[in-house]
C-alpha cells in the first residue's frame, strides 16, 4: 500500500514524536509499503539525516523562540500546507501524529477523498490543557478538534490503558494500544568520568509536568550534599519561570542546557544519580507515562518519579526507581535516599527496556496493526 504520514517532527528533531513516526515509518517500509513522511524542514541546530526505505517531504514552517513547532500560529503554518499536500499525494492509508488541529485537518482530506485515517494518540492535548488551566474556549476548541479527529479516524493507535479509555470517551472507536516505547540504538548506557553527583531532566518542561517540585527540593538536599547538581536539558513553556526559581532558591546547583542531540542526552542520563521525572496529580493526566522514563532505565539510571498513576505503578511494578508525593519534601527525601544508597543494578533497567520498551519493536507492532486493520477494511 501506499501510506503517507502527517506529521510536523520527524528525524532527526529531538522529540518523541519525531523517534515515534520514524519507528513506524521504519516499520512499515520493512513490511514491503510505500512510505512518503509529510513534514517540516528541521531547525539548523537538529542536524541531517537520510532516509533510504521510504520519502521525507519537508515543508518550510514557522517556529517559536526555542526553534519548536509550538503554539496555534506555528501550527497552522504546518497544518494548512499539509492539507494541500495532502490533497495531492497519492495514499491508499494516511497516518496523522497530533496537534489535534493537524489530525482533524487530515481526517477532513480523507473525509473528502475517500481514504482511511489511522490516528496515533500519544496522548490527551484538550486534556492537558485542562491539566495546565487554559482558557475554557481554547480547551473547548481543542476538544473539538481532537474529538472530530479521533471520531473520523478509521483507526487509533493509544501509547496506553489511560490513553485508549480516554480516546474512546472521545469517540474512538476501534483503538489498538501499544506501549510507547525509546530508541535503543540512541539511548544505552555510555561510559562516564567520575564527577559531582548529579540529577538529570531531560525532555519537555512544561506546566502539567510541575518539574518545580524538583528545584523547590534542591535546598533541602544542599544541605546533606552540598556538591549534589540538578542538570535540566531540554525546553518547554515552564522553562522560563524554572530559570527564575533555580536562581532563587539554588542558584549554583541548578543548570540548564537546552536541547541537547540524544547521544549527549544519553551519556547525561548515564552519568546521573537519577533520572527524574513528574507529573502534576489530580489535574487529568496521571493515565500518561512519559518517555522519559524509558530513557532513563535504557541508560541503566533509576528514575525518580513525583506523583502518582501509571507512571508511579509502572516504575514501582518493575522497579525501575523511587516514587515520591509530589512535593518538595517528599521528592527531597528520595533524592537524598538515592545519594546515600548504592546505584542499583542497571543492566536489569537496560534489559527490561529492551524486553519492554524498545522502540523499534513498538514501530513493528504499530505497523503491523494498521497495515492488518487497513487490508481488512478495503
Amino acid at each position: 500500500m501506499k501510506i503517507v504520514l502527517v506529521t510536523r517532527l520527524f528525524a532527526p528533531e529531538v522529540a518523541a514524536a519525531a523517534f515515534r513516526l520514524k519507528a513506524l515509518a521504519d516499520g512499515l517500509a520493512a513490511t514491503g509499503h510505500q512510505v512518503t513522511v509529510l513534514t517540516t524542514k528541521p531547525p539548523a541546530n537538529a542536524g541531517t539525516q537520510s532516509f533510504d526505505d521510504y520519502t521525507v517531504k519537508r515543508w518550510p514552517v514557522l517556529r517559536d523562540a526555542g526553534g519548536n513547532v509550538r503554539g496555534y500560529v506555528q501550527y497552522a503554518s504546518y497544518d494548512f500546507p499539509m492539507m494541500a499536500r495532502l490533497l495531492i499525494s497519492s495514499a491508499d492509508v494516511v497516518v496523522s501524529e497530533p496537534p489535534p488541529t493537524t489530525g482533524a485537518l487530515a481526517a477532513l482530506v480523507c473525509l473528502v477523498r475517500r481514504k482511511p485515517l489511522y490516528y496515533y494518540a500519544a496522548d490527551i492535548w484538550s486534556d492537558a490543557l485542562v491539566a495546565i488551566n487554559a482558557p475554557a474556549f481554547v480547551s473547548g476548541v481543542m476538544r473539538a478538534f481532537e474529538r472530530f479527529a479521533l471520531r473520523r479516524a478509521r483507526g487509533v493507535v493509544a501509547v496506553s490503558d489511560g490513553v485508549a479509555e480516554r480516546a474512546r470517551a472521545l469517540g474512538a472507536r476501534n483503538v489498538e494500544v501499544i506501549a510507547n516505547g525509546v530508541d535503543t540504538s540512541s539511548f544505552h548506557p555510555v561510559s562516564t568520568p567520575d564527577s559531582e553527583p548529579y540529577f538529570v531532566y531531560t525532555g519537555t518542561m512544561s506546566e502539567w509536568q510541575g518539574s518545580d517540585v524538583f528545584v523547590r527540593a534542591m535546598p533541602m538536599v544542599l544541605e546533606k550534599h552540598p556538591s549534589a547538581r540538578l542538570r535540566f536539558f531540554g525546553q518547554g513553556s515552564a522553562e522560563p519561570a524554572l530559570r527564575t526559581l533555580a536562581a532563587s532558591l539554588a542558584p549554583e546547583a541548578v543548570e540548564f542546557g537546552g536541547v541537547v542531540p540524544p547521544a549527549e542526552a544519553a551519556r547525561w542520563i548515564s552519568g546521573a544519580t537519577g533520572a527524574l521525572v513528574s507529573i502534576v496529580p489530580g489535574q487529568g493526566y496521571d493515565f500518561a507515562k512519559p518517555t522519559k522514563i524509558y530513557a532513563a532505565a535504557a541508560c541503566g539510571t533509576p528514575v525518580l518519579f513525583a506523583g502518582v498513576g501509571a507512571s508511579a505503578t509502572m516504575v514501582t511494578e518493575n522497579e525501575l526507581g523511587l516514587v515520591a508525593d509530589h512535593t518538595p519534601e517528599a521528592v527531597a527525601a528520595q533524592m537524598i535516599a538515592m545519594l546515600d544508597g548504592d546505584r542499583p543494578d542497571g543492566t536489569r533497567l537496560v534489559n527490561w527496556v529492551r524486553d519492554n520498551a524498545s522502540l523499534s519493536t513498538t514501530g513493528r507492532l504499530a505497523a503491523k496493526w494498521i497495515t492488518s486493520d487497513a487490508t481488512t477494511a478495503r
